[in-house]
């Protein structure tokens, strides 16, 4: 039965049901808005390589669930399930991070055309020798692509100076040596343990009928209560950086660093949401381009445009990263990680923080207009047992001391590691 939830804060409201065979649905009416989004997510990524299924081990290689993804849209004896919906006018495509696999489209027509074989295609998989090699070599050329892209190799390089765990330092796309290892059998163990309606969810966003979206979903997805994987634990990752600096020269126009800390981990529901955004408003604190240091540093001439910040809590972990182009890295680095020292003695102005807390609350909800942020953080949300919509009352509850408390916890010098490539031919 559909349940109605109003949501006043920001304006929303939503429609939530559950399928015979536990699929979770949500419906977020759009009246007279012409595009329509469907998102039909898994809670499986990248980082899930080691699970049980009724008791039975398994130990898939890295980028297996990448690997799914990309082998999804190919349908018995039809055209591809993603040609199809463009034919059809739909705006398509899919992703695998960490945590999630999701697919999606929107459209402005044929919306439930379009859902039925979203739901059919993703839960009749059609894996075949021939078509994992032919997938294999597409992946292979999009890994040596990554890997030859500063962004995502400084990303990288970082992540193996911060975790031990290779689920944590490796892309979800996995590696040469590791898809050589995918076989047919390997996808369709993984599509069986992890692509279970009680695993899904399907996130609804326009001027669509919310009944008829549950009928389609039960009418769509298998009827099965088949057991439910588990996940085999990494190791517990210690506070602080498995290695301190990792510095490599590549083509680039100006060097770049990234630089990061690990944070809290396992944290779920309203209390990782917390976490989230007193991360978010700490660094935007910190080194938003409001603030005092990102002003000497841009005036200095030590970082431009590029530099910025981020905060990403996934798989269960969580890590804060600060970066850009710049000729000094290591200076940058240091007088970030001093001036996060001096906020965290002295306290964050009340009147400054009262700006930062007001501009977050402003993106929070032009967030909550996006259909995308919204499709994608409902589910993610439902998978971690919180609720998105409440995101704007959890923010209101931060504060400066929160704020302080994170400089002075995760913003030191034995915590953060930093990653740099320079130009060929030129250290630092």
């Amino acid at each position: 039965m559909l349940k109605k939830k109003e949501y006043a804060l920001v304006g929303e409201t939503a429609f939530t049901a559950e399928t015979e065979s536990g699929l979770r649905v949500t419906v977020v009416p759009k009246p007279g808005f012409r595009k329509s989004m469907a998102f039909l997510a898994v809670n499986y990524g990248g980082a899930d390589r080691e699970f049980t299924l009724s008791g039975e081990r398994f130990s898939t290689p890295s980028g297996t669930a990448h690997f799914v993804e990309h082998r999804l849209f190919e349908v018995e004896g039809q055209a591809n399930a993603l040609t199809t919906l463009s034919e059809r006018g739909a705006n398509a495509n899919a992703f695998t991070s960490p945590d999630m696999t999701a697919y999606h489209f929107e459209c402005t027509d044929s919306f439930f055309e379009n859902l039925r074989l979203l739901l059919q295609f993703v839960s009749t998989p059609y894996f075949t020798g021939e078509g994992v090699d032919r997938e294999r070599a597409i992946i292979a050329q999009e890994i040596r692509m990554m890997e030859d892209d500063p962004e995502d190799a400084v990303y990288y390089a970082l992540l193996r100076c911060l975790y031990a765990a290779p689920a944590l330092r490796e892309s979800v796309a996995g590696t040469e040596e590791s898809i050589a290892a995918i076989t047919a059998q390997t996808l369709r163990s993984a599509h069986r343990a992890f692509y279970t309606p009680r695993n899904m969810a399907l996130v609804v966003v326009g001027d669509q009928d919310p009944k008829r979206v549950l009928e389609t979903a039960e009418e769509l997805m298998p009827e099965t209560f088949a057991p439910m994987p588990v996940r085999v634990p990494e190791k517990p990752e210690g506070p602080l950086p498995l290695k301190m600096s990792d510095q490599r020269a590549m083509d680039v126009g100006a060097p770049l660093f990234l630089a990061g800390a690990k944070t809290k981990s396992g944290l779920l529901g309203r209390e990782s949401v917390k976490f989230e955004l007193t991360a978010t408003l700490a660094l935007s604190t910190l080194l938003g381009s409001a603030s005092p240091l990102y002003r000497e540093l841009y005036d200095a001439g030590a970082i431009n445009e590029t530099f910025g910040y981020d905060f990403e809590n996934t798989a269960g972990y969580s890590q804060l990263s600060f970066g850009g182009e710049t000729q000094k890295p290591e200076y940058v680095c240091m007088r970030v990680l001093e001036e996060a020292a001096d906020l965290a003695a002295r306290g964050i102005d009340p009147a400054f923080f009262a700006r930062r807390k007001k501009t977050a609350l402003g993106a929070a909800l032009r967030a909550a207009g996006s259909f995308e942020n919204i499709c994608c953080n409902v589910a993610a949300g439902g998978f971690s047992g919180y609720d998105y919509f409440n995101t704007v009352e959890v923010l209101n509850t931060v504060t400066a001391e929160d704020v302080r408390a994170f400089l002075a916890e995760y913003m030191t010098v034995d915590r953060c590691a930093i990653s740099i490539i320079t130009k060929k031919g030129q250290s630092t």
